[in-house]
Parts: structure tokens; C-alpha cells; sequence
């Protein structure tokens, strides 16, 4: 659960930055954002030298899936989840298939809750990647200027 959680960070984090970057500071973007949350996952393991070996293995883990995402996600991807956020209602789920990418995508607010700087909305997406399905779940907070950012 506790993975999932981090892995829906770093997506969520990806899907909501928004951004004009090309295909190389995409993946760059996420080696660096997938490396970081692989570290800090990494670094709840164990303890002494088993606790350093799992923070370096998280963090190459992290910058490969990270690079991976990042190559998948584009600002079509970013648009559809943020549109989601803003319309879906809770426990209804959105869908898309990103058609130059071939990932295809389902996210389901599953909470929203009223803070006093505007709606904070909790939520599921699973995002099918080269066959492979990825859970994740995230808490995205509305901003004054309209975006959803991710809540760490």
C-alpha cells in the first residue's frame, strides 16, 4: 500500500506539472522525480547496510520507472486527468487511451473534501503501460489559478 502510495505521488506529481517540455526533458523529468520517490520508499526498508543497499536500489528503480512514465505522459494525458479532477463526480471514473502513446488510463475521484484554500480531491488511476497495469491512489488540492497539484 505504502508503494502505491509513493508510486501515485510520482504520478500524479507527473500528470498535474503540466508543462511544455519536449520528449528528452519528459523522461528526464521523470528519471529525476522517479529516482527521488525510489530513494525516499527505499529508505523505509530495513535498517544499517540493508537500509542503504534498498535506498539505491529504489532510487535506479525509481529513475527507470520514472523515465518510463515520463516518456508515456503528455500534455493530453495532464489535460484529460486534470479535467477529470475538476468534473467527475466522486466514484465515477474517467477513461482515456492516449492514441500516439498507445497508454490507455482510468481515474476515479474517490473523495473530495471542502479545505478552506478550495476542494482537495482524493483518487485511484490505473495506467496500463506496455501491458502492465499500475494502481496507484493520490490526493490533488484545486490551486488559486485553477491547476490540481499533487498533496506529498
Amino acid at each position: 500500500m505504502r508503494q502505491s502510495r509513493v508510486l501515485g505521488m510520482f504520478l500524479a506529481s507527473f500528470v498535474l506539472l503540466g508543462g511544455c517540455a519536449g520528449e528528452g526533458t519528459k523522461q528526464q523529468t521523470g528519471m529525476v522525480i522517479g529516482g527521488a520517490l525510489g530513494g525516499l520508499l527505499g529508505s523505509e526498508v530495513g535498517g544499517g547496510d540493508g537500509r542503504t543497499a534498498a535506498i539505491i536500489a529504489g532510487t535506479l528503480a525509481g529513475a527507470a520507472i520514472g523515465g518510463a512514465v515520463g516518456r508515456s505522459m503528455d500534455d493530453t494525458d495532464r489535460l484529460k486527468a486534470g479535467q477529470t479532477l475538476e468534473t467527475v463526480r466522486t466514484g465515477v471514473s474517467s477513461t482515456w487511451k492516449n492514441p500516439d502513446t498507445g497508454v490507455a488510463y482510468e481515474m476515479t475521484p474517490t473523495r473530495t473534501v471542502e479545505t478552506s484554500t478550495g476542494p482537495c480531491r482524493e483518487y485511484t488511476m490505473d495506467a496500463i503501460i506496455g501491458g502492465k497495469k499500475e494502481t496507484v491512489y493520490g490526493t490533488a488540492c484545486r490551486q488559486p489559478d485553477g491547476t490540481w497539484r499533487t498533496q506529498g
